[in-house]
Parts: C-alpha cells; structure tokens; sequence
C-alpha cells in the first residue's frame, strides 16, 4: 500500500510570515515583529455584546508577529483586497515542493495538501493554493481547504502521516485518528511543546529533513519492522507514545 502523506502549506511549505510582517509593517507604520508593550485587545478594541465574528477571528496569526486584534482583523481584511496573493508566496525551502513532487512519484505516495487559507480578491484560495503548488513544481495538486480538526480529516481520508507546523494540529491528529502526526519546528528546540513527543508526535527542523525520513521508511528491507514503527524509530519516539 503506498504512504498515503497530508503537508500543510503555510509554516511548512509555503513562507506566509515573511509576506504577512511585510503587509502588516506597510499598514501601520511599525516593526510588528518585535515584543509589543502589553495592552490588552478589550483596551485596544472592545468588543460589543453580540458582535458577529468574522470569517478571519479563525485565521491564526503568524507567530511572528504581535498585533492587537484590531491589527490583526485590519491585516487579514487587507490581505483579502489583494488579487492573487496566495499565489505570490514563496517556498520556505526552495526547491522542496518539486522534490516532494518527484519523491512521491517515484515512491507512488498518494499526497494531499491541507490548508486554512481565507478567500481573496481573484481565484478562491483552493485554486491559488494549486496554481502555487504546480508553479513551484508539484503537477495535479490536491488541495482541501479546511476549518475542523485535521484528525478527524486524516480518519475521514485514512492518511498514514500528516505533516504541520502546528502542534494544535499535531495534537488533533493523534487525539483524532491513527495518523502519525510530524510537526516541522523551526524554533528552538527548548520552546517545543512539552508534550510533543509524549504523546507521539516527532519534530524535524526543516521539510528536506521529514523527506529523507519518509523516503527511509518507505524502503523495507529484510524483517525491518512496519512502516509505521520504523517513522517513530527515526523521529527517536517509541512506538507505544500515544493518547
């Protein structure tokens, strides 16, 4: 049975906090990428009792940058006036979509692309999403735009791994399906989430290095063990870290 791989796209693939820092940095004059003085968003914006929450109250901010909650509807607003801009993002790592693409052609994974992106002025977000992906050298993407729990996608879709930079995401695939969860973090390691590898989710540093791993385990050799404990094996987990 081929690997069957979900890879986020912002934060994994795909460099969304360069291009949001550029925007919010244009729109309100400020280096938003250092520590704010504390104000509180009710200071900032109080909010009014039956307030509708909008479409972009669910777009996580880059972690990178801190904005009050009223920044923070402005930038996605604004975000949603440009044409395209989806489709303008470059890769965090260039040239890894096109390796993953010829990785699994080669190993015959069936790949998909998981994404919480909002709509913006042009294509709707799926479409730019694939538009990007075919440009950077993956043909015929699947992309699904998603709003729940990536768990209950990946037991929906009976994935084997999912890729994320998330560890909100990592924790719902492990809570939610049989899925190994890899999250990709950049920061230091001392800031990983305590309960990561307790409960059975492996980090690498970068996406290059969650290839060579899947490409290891995706080549069985004698009485090696199954694919799935041979992926805990080189994250350095056991087997048994579950929920």
């Amino acid at each position: 049975m081929p690997l069957r791989i979900a890879f986020d796209l912002d934060g994994v693939l795909a460099d969304m906090d360069t291009e949001l820092v550029r925007h919010a940095e244009a729109l309100f004059g400020e280096p938003m990428t250092r520590k704010l003085e504390e104000r509180t968003a009710d200071a900032e914006d109080p909010a009014k009792p039956g307030d509708a929450k909008t479409a972009v109250d669910d777009v996580p901010v880059s972690t990178r940058l801190h904005m009050t909650a009223r920044q923070t509807r402005r930038l996605w607003q604004h975000v949603g006036s440009i044409n395209g801009f989806w489709e303008g993002l470059k890769e965090i790592e260039p040239g890894t979509v096109a390796r993953l693409a010829a990785v699994a052609a080669d190993r015959r994974w069936e790949v998909i692309f998981l994404t919480k992106r909002p709509d913006t002025v042009g294509a709707i977000a799926q479409v730019q999403s694939q538009r990007w992906l075919e440009a950077k050298g993956f043909a015929l993407p699947s992309v699904y735009v998603v709003q729940g729990s990536r768990g209950l996608i990946a037991a929906a879709l009976h994935l084997d791994i999912v890729v994320d930079d998330r560890p909100e995401n990592c924790l719902d695939v492990v809570v939610d399906s049989k899925a190994r969860a890899i999250l990709v973090w950049r920061d230091d390691e001392k800031n990983l989430p305590a309960t990561a590898r307790r409960l059975g989710i492996g980090a690498v540093k970068t996406v290059a290095e969650c290839l060579d791993i899947l490409t290891k385990v995706d080549s069985p050799e004698g009485d090696q063990p199954g694919i799935m404990a041979r992926v805990m094996k080189l994250l350095g987990l056991n087997e048994t870290a579950r929920v």
